[in-house]
């Protein structure tokens, strides 16, 4: 990918048929040497051997060439979005901080700067500084699903909150919705096609973004009216194995990370129920401590150590609710928005299937194929290359971040208990004996 481009690349090619045995599980890591013996995928998400070593065909029989080709651009294209990649081969850079809250008449909302640096010749300047609130990078998505509908969209932190649950205009919420907000923005920064769409190019750089929003459908690529307007009249006979086995695996990961994530807002409430009993309890022995004189300095001992845990807890609390459940929740919406595209491919083979049929019933000596018929098969292949590829940098993305996640709270549990022990050795006079691991 130049920054001297003068127009968007086309979509990456796929790197041909790959079974889901060969899509890393989302807590294998990227290398042996790295964490030591690579995690074994669940049974579940595993395929029979007769199915990941089929082929993939259309419904004609024509096998479908996936083949990437050895390019430079496409391979770096697919480097993209490697953490380890030298920041000086990026020409996009995009961040989202500074968020203000925003009083008027008739509602309240909050803003967020949106700042772009760039070499890139599509761009006018090298930077960029707008506003944005949350309804606009609402309005980006939809615009990237239309236009770029064979390709996976990455998803928005939900908008709608229970209200007297949770204070949309909290600090700490604010923050964890801008933190979401600049990680949508960068899975499109960092991704070779949809970074090149120009709804993107306006959202970053439009000092007044209503203008754009009222074009509505004007701006809709040919590919998006085309699978926009399929009808439902449609019916797919049988989704291709290799599809097959995606859809499988996403439901499979989204059954298991949907647990995941109510068993630990369960830990996490449990530990917040347990912290105010905590904060109860340790004052109880500072007034112990004063009726009794002999016995002041060891149950004033006892209530300093207990709130030295209870610091140590609400710490741990934190970093579980800013820092784990939100990776938890992106990933089962990133996994929602691979079946929507999932879904949309569907639609697009049952159309082609069915005008495929319709040319065979005609039963001429030597049937020509209609020229809409062969286009709808281009938009097959283009569906099942793009889809393939996202897919790919998805299980790439999902590994990395799981790998730093998974990590990262060992770190944080290790270090809470590590807090609990010094506070106990330095009250108790005892020492506390534990090794410390290393990744």
């Amino acid at each position: 990918m130049s920054g001297g481009a003068a127009s968007a690349p086309k979509p990456l090619p796929s790197s041909g048929p790959k079974s889901l045995r060969e899509m890393p599980h989302p807590l294998a890591t990227s290398s042996s040497e790295e964490m030591g013996p690579a995690l074994t995928p669940s049974p579940d998400l595993l395929l029979p051997r007769s199915i990941a070593d089929k082929d993939l065909s259309l419904p004609n029989g024509t096998p479908v060439d996936t083949s990437s080709p050895a390019s430079s651009s496409s391979l770096l294209n697919r480097l993209q979005l490697d953490d380890d990649l030298d920041v000086e081969t990026r020409d996009l850079f995009v961040t989202v901080d500074d968020p203000k809250k925003h009083v008027c008449t008739m509602e309240t909302y909050i803003t967020y700067r949106v700042t772009t640096k760039t070499t890139r010749a599509e761009f006018d300047l090298p930077e960029y500084s707008v506003r944005r609130r949350y309804q606009d990078f609402d309005w980006l998505r939809n615009k990237l699903e239309e236009s770029q509908p064979t390709h996976l969209i990455p998803p928005l932190p939900e908008k709608f909150v229970v209200k007297g649950v949770v204070d949309r205009f909290s600090e700490e919420f604010v923050e964890t919705r801008r933190k979401a907000l600049d990680k949508f923005l960068k899975r499109i920064t960092d991704h070779p096609v949809l970074s090149f769409n120009e709804h993107f190019n306006v959202f970053l750089t439009a000092k007044d973004l209503n203008a754009y929003k009222k074009q509505g459908m004007a701006l809709l690529s040919k590919m998006g009216e085309s699978v926009k307007y399929v009808t439902g009249g449609y019916k797919l006979r049988s989704r291709p194995l290799e599809f097959a086995a995606i859809g499988d695996y996403l439901d499979t990961f989204s059954l298991k990370l949907g647990t995941i994530d109510r068993i630990a807002q369960r830990i996490i409430k449990e530990q917040l129920e347990y912290l105010v009993e905590l904060r109860e309890y340790g004052p109880v022995y500072s007034t112990w401590g004063g009726l009794e004189v002999e016995l002041s300095e060891p149950l004033e001992g006892v209530s300093a150590c207990i709130g030295n845990c209870c610091t140590a807890l609400e710490e741990l609390s934190e970093d579980m609710t800013e820092d784990f459940l939100p990776v938890l929740r992106e990933y089962i919406l990133y996994a929602e928005s691979m079946k929507n595209v999932l879904k949309k491919r569907d639609q697009v083979q049952a159309e082609y299937e069915a005008k495929l049929e319709a040319v065979a019933l005609k039963r001429e000596d030597r049937p020509k194929v209609p020229t809409d018929v062969e286009k709808c098969q281009d938009r097959v292949e283009c569906f099942n290359a793009d889809l393939k590829a996202d897919m790919e940098r998805w299980q790439n993305n999902k590994r990395q971040d799981f790998r730093q996640l998974l990590m990262g709270m060992a770190d944080k549990n290790i270090q809470y208990y590590e807090k609990v022990c010094v506070t106990v050795e330095a009250q108790a006079g005892i020492r506390v004996v534990y090794f410390p691991l290393k990744w």
